[in-house]
């Protein structure tokens, strides 16, 4: 395999699949969809504001990490030739 720094080399098949399948946690969920919620009726004030921008940071580094984890299963997978 080439040397990738995207690639999370350092974790089981096991831990890849669990992280290219998580989720945000139910309680961060509920809240991030309350703020949104809000925020589409403008009612949000500016702690409001601030933690639904921490929530959606949380959110994209989320989506960074499990898409490194996809993208290193697809890696290893086509590595050893598998379909």
């Amino acid at each position: 395999m080439h040397h990738d720094i995207e690639l999370l080399t350092s974790l089981s098949d096991e831990e890849l699949e669990a992280l290219a399948n998580s989720t945000l946690a139910p309680a961060s969920q509920t809240r991030l969809d309350e703020l949104l919620d809000k925020n589409t009726e403008n009612r949000l004030d500016a702690d409001g504001k601030a933690e639904l921008e921490c929530l959606l940071a949380r959110v994209d580094q989320l989506t960074i990490v499990k898409t490194r984890a996809r993208y290193t299963l697809r890696q290893q997978t086509e590595s050893i030739g598998c379909t």
